[in-house]
């Protein structure tokens, strides 16, 4: 116990076996003797059941209301506030639960960049939930370990239930709780991984603005010759993780990313694909990164360890492999690029109103981050039967602990100093909504990516939509020209119109809580007028 610094503040009582910082072939042993794991046929790949919980429980998610941390907090249904009090009772719950136990430690940095890397500790009681964390973090070395002092501390708690939770005035038997002045926080009532992922991606989000840093959710990659830094912004189902994967370029991330003065780095160590439905045909890069040390979750794997990838066949839409980023063939090892060149952000426009590919001025680039738009389809959860339109601002809003307009205040500042090209690229549908219409083929969409990022798109002629004024091109390698202009795709322009005029009336509603007296900028201007 004595060789792990600092383990003695942990506040752990009876610790039998500490397991810190275990290899993978151990972390395997591990699992497969707690029997916490399925054994598939893809290489000894592992499969976990998270149990109940198949993802984030959003509702449950609480800061500590106190010190200066609660003068710059958004506070509101995303960033909910807990009294110290009842943050207080539920570590006590969760020290309990993991004391008189054998525990497992992972020491690990998030963010690739060594002017702002933060160390985060791990604590849990679950062999896998170690081997997620040590896919999805940055190991520090041996030499590193021996003088590693966490900057925050996780306590993940999945067996302990908060009892108490009505007379608390809580919303379920489950926490996750940050404790900002006191750099820890507390996980409780649920074994999915990604809360932990997450959790620390949030308080990146709030650490790094307050020194002029910004925390993104994007994807990023850099090229091969040019060594020119492209960053992803898009929401789940946008194509992110699937266009950032590229043969041509180096991955850098595929989810969480900080720009400081350096440049784009990483803040993970791994990737964390959905896997529904999926197929070496369709993705090969994520379907060959599912190879021994990679951690399936919830996915369906018979009797005799074949997994069935199918959606129809699977737990839950959202299953999922997180694997260390190195499993990727090409991918940057540094995990860090330079200033970006290009921006995409992915919207899936289930509308068939957006344009395959669009340049954003600066100002329209603001009021597309603030927007974070796409749609949600018929079939992705119970009860939608239309469209349904999604914002959620700088395509990561329950991630921020700060207001909204501080990150789009931080990016509006670097594309400028940096000089950045922005583009929107509709990965959804097009020739009409759906229904009618048809999903944007994958290979038009790479094409306007690699428009993008090779610079032949400014070569093209440009013209503006109507409503949306957005720029678009006439001509595009690669892509149909009938689909570039949504007005020409669309059998029906009266419906075009009207379906158009129904998704600007959306995005102007959306768009007027930014607006306000006391705004700091106003870029409604940029967005669709009608």
């Amino acid at each position: 116990m004595s060789s792990i610094n600092g383990i003695e503040k942990l506040g752990l009582i009876g610790i039998k076996n500490i397991y810190y910082n275990l290899s993978y072939d151990e972390l395997f042993i591990h699992e497969i003797n707690n029997r916490e794991v399925t054994i598939t046929n893809k290489e000894n790949t592992l499969n976990v059941d998270t149990g109940k919980f198949t993802g984030r429980s959003p509702k449950d998610k609480y800061f500590v209301k106190q010190g200066a941390s609660q003068n710059e907090i958004a506070w509101g249904e995303i960033n909910q506030p807990i009294e110290r009090e009842i943050f207080d009772e539920l570590l006590d719950l969760a020290k309990g639960q993991l004391s008189g136990k054998d525990i497992y430690i992972q020491d690990v940095y998030c963010g690739a960049s060594e002017d702002s890397k933060v160390r985060v500790r791990f604590v849990t009681e679950v062999a896998w939930q170690a081997h997620f964390v040590k896919n999805m973090f940055i190991e520090p070395t041996e030499e590193e370990l021996k003088e590693f002092e966490p900057d925050f501390t996780i306590y993940n708690a999945c067996k302990a239930t908060n009892h108490k939770w009505r007379e608390q005035g809580l919303n379920s038997e489950v926490f996750v709780i940050f404790n900002i002045e006191d750099n820890c926080a507390v996980i409780g009532g649920t074994w999915y991984g990604g809360e932990m992922k997450k959790g620390v991606f949030s308080m990146m989000n709030y650490w790094l603005p307050l020194q002029g840093k910004l925390g993104m959710h994007c994807s990023a990659n850099i090229g091969k010759e040019r060594g020119d830094t492209a960053l992803f912004f898009g929401l789940s189902g946008t194509g992110k993780t699937t266009l950032s994967t590229d043969p041509n370029r180096r991955l850098i991330g595929d989810d969480e990313h900080g720009w400081d003065d350096n440049g784009v780095f990483n803040f993970e160590g791994g990737c964390y694909a959905k896997c529904e439905d999926l197929s070496a045909e369709k993705e090969p890069e994520i379907f060959a990164a599912i190879k021994r040390d990679a951690l399936l979750e919830n996915v369906t794997v018979d009797r005799s360890g074949n997994i069935d990838f199918r959606k129809k066949y699977s737990k839950t839409p959202n299953t999922r492999v997180s694997y260390p980023i190195n499993h990727i063939k090409d991918y940057q090892v540094s995990m860090q690029g330079g200033h970006p060149e290009n921006i995409i952000f992915l919207t899936a426009d289930a509308y068939g109103v957006l344009p395959p590919v669009s340049k954003l001025t600066k100002e329209q680039a603001m009021y597309y981050f603030l927007s974070g738009y796409t749609a949600k389809i018929p079939g992705t959860e119970r009860g939608i039967v239309e469209p349904v339109t999604t914002f959620s601002a700088c395509f990561g809003e329950p991630f921020l602990p700060l207001h909204p307009t501080r990150y789009a205040k931080l990016l509006g500042e670097k594309i400028e100093k940096h000089n950045v090209s922005v583009y929107l690229v509709n990965t959804g549908w097009t020739g009409g909504a759906y229904g009618v219409g048809k999903r944007m083929d994958l290979k038009a969409t790479r094409a306007c990516v690699n428009a993008i990022l090779d610079g032949s798109i400014k070569e093209s002629k440009f013209i503006k939509t109507e409503v949306f004024n957005l720029s678009i091109p006439t001509t595009l390698k690669g892509v149909d020209s009938n689909i570039l202009n949504p007005a020409n795709a669309w059998r029906d322009k009266k419906e075009y119109e009207k379906t158009r005029d129904k998704l600007a009336k959306k995005f102007i509603e959306n768009f007027k809580k930014y607006v306000t007296e006391d705004s700091e900028f106003d870029y409604s201007s940029a967005g669709p007028q009608l």
